[in-house]
C-alpha cells in the first residue's frame, strides 16, 4: 500500500508540474478517480503509473518506492 506521504508528494508535484490527476485521467481516456485510485495505492497500473511519473519527470521507483522495495515488481495490471 502507499504511503501518505507518497501519496501527497505525488500530489503536489503533479500540481508543480501545473497538472493533475483530474488532466492525467483525460489525456489516459480515465475518469480522474481512477487515477487518484493508482496514485493511492488502493489500484495498481503501469499505465497510469508511467503517465504520472513522466508529467512529474521522476521514475515510478521514485515516486512509490514502497511499490517496488520488496520484489521490484513491474508485473501490473493496465486499466483501459
Amino acid at each position: 500500500m502507499t504511503t501518505i506521504a507518497e501519496r501527497e508528494f505525488v500530489k503536489s508535484q503533479l500540481r508543480i508540474a501545473g497538472s493533475s490527476m483530474a488532466a492525467v485521467g483525460r489525456e489516459l481516456g480515465l475518469t480522474r478517480s481512477t487515477v487518484a485510485g493508482v496514485v493511492a495505492g488502493t489500484c495498481r497500473s503501469a499505465r497510469v503509473e508511467r503517465a504520472v511519473a513522466e508529467k512529474i519527470g521522476m521514475p515510478r521507483e521514485q515516486l512509490w518506492p514502497s511499490r517496488f522495495m520488496d520484489t521490484g515488481d513491474d508485473d501490473v495490471l493496465d486499466i483501459r
